[in-house]
């Protein structure tokens, strides 16, 4: 099966927009580590991810997707709490994706895409609580390959629906990328904008902020201060600078590192309303992996 080097791109660009997830525009396969540790305590939280995309042409630079992506959240507890923490050790987030993607016309390409979630600790039998489904529809115009065009772009506009948001309708997206010149490149929008040097073909350096987060079923709610705790949910607002190595134009290692200026990990109710505060103090942040890209 052939396919064009550029239509790839944009599905796979597709593939991964969503609002509340960190995940690069043009991944084939990622192995990813995260670490927060607990300010001034020997709490930490440990992130494991896992994901992979196959693209398939069905005619004419058009492409249906299908994917999966894996983590395995570690809460690692170790502060006097008022209740039993033990069935908050380990979270699981697990996702199929689905998405559909063709041309318009030479300017704009359409596309849709579907995620069913899991996201639950994963201790009892599933239920429909533990179900999850995120989605959205895109516009994209991609110039980041035309030859003459001395300073390519692309845009990305969209509406995405997210259920673990807690809102009952869809959010706008957009997405802007643009190289200033050889060396410098930015892209602003959700959940990611950076700002991007490029040394050489092996190395370039970026500051970026970015969001980061989860909402999860707790399948053993307990009762904190006279209330239900059924999910628990970890938002993050980091900055900081990141590095990347390319063995090869493809295969790509990366470590990024900063500060959060917003955190926030909380014990929620059935109707996601706060119930008791894990953590809200900013740390140290440190987010590496390996990736393989169009």
């Amino acid at each position: 099966m052939v396919f064009s080097k550029r239509g790839l791109i944009l599905v796979i660009s597709l593939f991964f927009i969503s609002n509340f997830a960190i995940a690069q525009l043009n991944d084939l396969a990622r192995l990813e580590y995260s670490f927060i540790p607990k300010s001034k305590s020997e709490d930490q939280y440990t992130r494991l991810r896992a994901l992979i995309n196959f693209p398939i042409e069905v005619k004419n630079d058009a492409y249906f997707i299908i994917g999966a992506e894996y983590n395995r959240i570690l809460l690692n507890l170790e502060d006097a709490y008022p209740f039993d923490t033990s069935a908050l050790d380990k979270i699981h987030v697990i996702d199929l994706n689905i998405g559909y993607t063709f041309k318009l016309n030479e300017a704009w390409r359409f596309g849709f895409k579907f995620n069913p979630r899991i996201a639950s600790t994963l201790t009892m039998q599933l239920s429909s609580d533990d179900y999850f489904m995120n989605g959205g529809i895109f516009f994209i115009a991609d110039r980041t390959k035309d030859a003459g065009l001395k300073r390519p772009y692309r845009l990305i506009l969209g509406l995405t629906y997210n259920a673990t948001t807690g809102l009952p309708f869809p959010l706008p997206f957009v997405s802007y990328y643009r190289a200033i010149n050889e060396k410098w490149s930015f892209n602003a929008g959700v959940p990611k904008s950076n700002l991007k040097y490029t040394f050489n073909k092996k190395n370039n350096l970026q500051a970026f902020i970015g969001l980061d987060g989860y909402l999860a079923n707790l399948q053993e709610p307990s009762v904190i201060n006279g209330q239900n705790v059924d999910n628990i949910s970890l938002s993050v607002a980091v900055g900081g600078f990141g590095y990347e190595y390319c063995f090869t134009k493809h295969l790509i290692a990366y470590l990024y590192t900063g500060y959060t200026f917003r955190l926030n990990n909380v014990l929620r109710n059935k109707d996601r309303d706060e119930v008791y505060k894990l953590d809200d103090v900013n740390a140290f942040y440190l987010r590496t992996g390996l990736k393989f890209k169009i």
